[in-house]
Protein backbone atom coordinates (compact mmCIF):
# COMPACT_ATOMS: atom_id res chain seq x y z
CA UNK A 1 0.00 0.00 0.00
CA UNK A 2 2.83 2.41 0.85
CA UNK A 3 4.43 1.74 -2.54
CA UNK A 4 1.23 2.69 -4.42
CA UNK A 5 0.88 5.85 -2.31
CA UNK A 6 4.52 6.79 -2.93
CA UNK A 7 4.09 6.23 -6.71
CA UNK A 8 0.92 8.34 -6.68
CA UNK A 9 2.70 11.21 -4.90
CA UNK A 10 5.77 11.02 -7.14
CA UNK A 11 3.68 10.97 -10.32
CA UNK A 12 1.78 14.05 -9.21
CA UNK A 13 4.98 15.93 -8.44
CA UNK A 14 6.57 15.03 -11.78
CA UNK A 15 3.48 16.12 -13.69
CA UNK A 16 3.32 19.39 -11.72
CA UNK A 17 7.00 20.00 -12.45
CA UNK A 18 6.53 19.30 -16.17
CA UNK A 19 3.58 21.69 -16.36
CA UNK A 20 5.56 24.35 -14.49
CA UNK A 21 8.53 24.04 -16.87
CA UNK A 22 6.30 24.29 -19.95
CA UNK A 23 4.43 27.28 -18.55
CA UNK A 24 7.67 28.97 -17.52
CA UNK A 25 8.96 28.64 -21.08
CA UNK A 26 5.76 30.07 -22.51
CA UNK A 27 5.65 32.92 -19.99
CA UNK A 28 9.33 33.61 -20.69
CA UNK A 29 8.62 33.99 -24.41
CA UNK A 30 5.68 36.29 -23.75
CA UNK A 31 7.66 38.43 -21.32
CA UNK A 32 10.65 38.61 -23.68
CA UNK A 33 8.34 39.76 -26.46
CA UNK A 34 6.75 42.31 -24.14
CA UNK A 35 10.10 43.68 -23.02
CA UNK A 36 11.76 43.75 -26.44
CA UNK A 37 8.79 44.90 -28.51
CA UNK A 38 6.88 47.18 -26.12
CA UNK A 39 8.90 48.25 -23.08
CA UNK A 40 12.34 48.84 -24.60
CA UNK A 41 11.08 51.16 -27.39
CA UNK A 42 9.25 53.20 -24.71
CA UNK A 43 12.35 53.31 -22.49
CA UNK A 44 14.47 54.19 -25.52
CA UNK A 45 12.07 56.99 -26.47
CA UNK A 46 12.33 58.57 -23.02
CA UNK A 47 16.10 58.04 -23.05
CA UNK A 48 16.50 60.26 -26.11
CA UNK A 49 15.70 57.79 -28.86
CA UNK A 50 18.53 55.37 -28.14
CA UNK A 51 18.25 51.61 -28.47
CA UNK A 52 19.90 49.90 -25.52
CA UNK A 53 20.68 46.79 -27.56
CA UNK A 54 23.04 48.86 -29.76
CA UNK A 55 25.02 50.26 -26.82
CA UNK A 56 28.53 48.79 -26.65
CA UNK A 57 32.16 49.54 -26.04
CA UNK A 58 34.24 48.43 -29.02
CA UNK A 59 37.55 46.90 -27.99
CA UNK A 60 38.78 46.24 -31.53
CA UNK A 61 37.15 47.23 -34.81
CA UNK A 62 36.17 44.67 -37.40
CA UNK A 63 38.66 44.15 -40.23
CA UNK A 64 36.99 44.12 -43.64
CA UNK A 65 38.47 42.53 -46.78
CA UNK A 66 38.51 44.30 -50.12
CA UNK A 67 35.49 42.30 -51.31
CA UNK A 68 33.38 43.41 -48.29
CA UNK A 69 33.61 40.23 -46.26
CA UNK A 70 34.63 40.33 -42.61
CA UNK A 71 38.16 39.04 -42.07
CA UNK A 72 38.15 39.64 -38.33
CA UNK A 73 34.90 40.44 -36.46
CA UNK A 74 34.79 43.29 -34.00
CA UNK A 75 35.31 42.62 -30.32
CA UNK A 76 32.93 44.60 -28.16
CA UNK A 77 31.41 44.69 -24.69
CA UNK A 78 27.66 44.81 -25.33
CA UNK A 79 26.44 46.40 -22.10
CA UNK A 80 23.18 47.52 -23.78
CA UNK A 81 22.09 43.90 -24.18
CA UNK A 82 22.89 43.43 -20.51
CA UNK A 83 20.67 46.41 -19.60
CA UNK A 84 17.87 44.80 -21.65
CA UNK A 85 18.39 41.56 -19.75
CA UNK A 86 18.22 43.36 -16.37
CA UNK A 87 14.96 45.08 -17.35
CA UNK A 88 13.63 41.72 -18.55
CA UNK A 89 14.58 40.13 -15.21
CA UNK A 90 12.80 42.86 -13.25
CA UNK A 91 9.63 42.45 -15.29
CA UNK A 92 9.72 38.63 -15.05
CA UNK A 93 10.28 38.86 -11.29
CA UNK A 94 7.34 41.23 -10.91
CA UNK A 95 5.06 39.03 -13.02
CA UNK A 96 6.03 35.91 -11.07
CA UNK A 97 5.55 37.77 -7.79
CA UNK A 98 2.02 38.74 -8.84
CA UNK A 99 1.22 35.19 -9.99
CA UNK A 100 2.46 33.63 -6.73
CA UNK A 101 0.71 36.28 -4.65
CA UNK A 102 -2.63 35.67 -6.38
CA UNK A 103 -2.14 31.89 -6.20
CA UNK A 104 -1.49 32.08 -2.47
CA UNK A 105 -4.56 34.26 -2.01
CA UNK A 106 -6.72 31.68 -3.79
CA UNK A 107 -5.13 28.73 -1.99
CA UNK A 108 -5.20 30.35 1.46
CA UNK A 109 -6.81 28.01 3.97
CA UNK A 110 -10.25 29.03 5.08
CA UNK A 111 -10.21 30.25 8.67
CA UNK A 112 -11.70 27.68 10.97
CA UNK A 113 -14.48 28.89 13.21
CA UNK A 114 -13.45 29.36 16.80
CA UNK A 115 -14.29 26.32 18.89
CA UNK A 116 -17.58 26.99 20.52
CA UNK A 117 -17.39 26.63 24.25
CA UNK A 118 -20.27 25.86 26.55
CA UNK A 119 -23.14 28.31 26.54
CA UNK A 120 -23.87 30.58 29.47
CA UNK A 121 -26.74 28.37 30.58
CA UNK A 122 -24.53 25.28 30.60
CA UNK A 123 -21.91 27.06 32.70
CA UNK A 124 -24.55 28.22 35.20
CA UNK A 125 -25.99 24.69 35.41
CA UNK A 126 -22.48 23.32 36.06
CA UNK A 127 -21.90 25.87 38.83
CA UNK A 128 -25.27 25.02 40.35
CA UNK A 129 -24.44 21.29 40.32
CA UNK A 130 -21.04 21.93 41.94
CA UNK A 131 -22.68 24.03 44.66
CA UNK A 132 -25.25 21.27 45.37
CA UNK A 133 -22.44 18.75 45.90
CA UNK A 134 -20.85 20.86 48.64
Amino acid sequence: MWKEFKNFIMTGNVIDLAVAVILAGAVGLVVNGFVNDIMMPIVGYFAGGMDFADMKVVLSEAVMAADGTVEKPESAIRYGAWINTIINLIIVGFVLFMIVKSYNKVRAPKPKPAPSGPTQEELLAEIRDLLKKQ
